[in-house]
């Protein structure tokens, strides 16, 4: 498995307000939904790139601002009709 080095500055625990330890699973969880937001991972594929299980990951969407719906009101109102 690749692995990735970042180097962060000392202050992104205390502005993120989470514990050093927590940091790494922090930011693959923001790069997993951003990935997932911009359509370049399934669900399920940023739910393994988050180190979560893809229901947990669904979940955490909500506390981004994120949906898990990808279609507009158009779109969701024809496939009503035609129920």
């Amino acid at each position: 498995m690749p692995e990735i080095i970042l180097n962060v500055p000392d202050s992104m625990p205390i502005a993120l307000r989470i514990s050093q330890d927590r940091l790494g699973g922090e930011l693959l969880l923001a790069a997993a939904v951003k990935l997932f937001e911009a359509g370049r991972l399934s669900s399920g594929s940023a739910a393994e790139l988050a180190g979560l299980p893809k229901p947990v990951f669904l979940q955490k969407l909500g506390d981004f601002g994120v949906t898990t719906f990808k279609q507009n009101t158009d779109e969701l109102a024809e496939e009503l009709a035609n129920a």
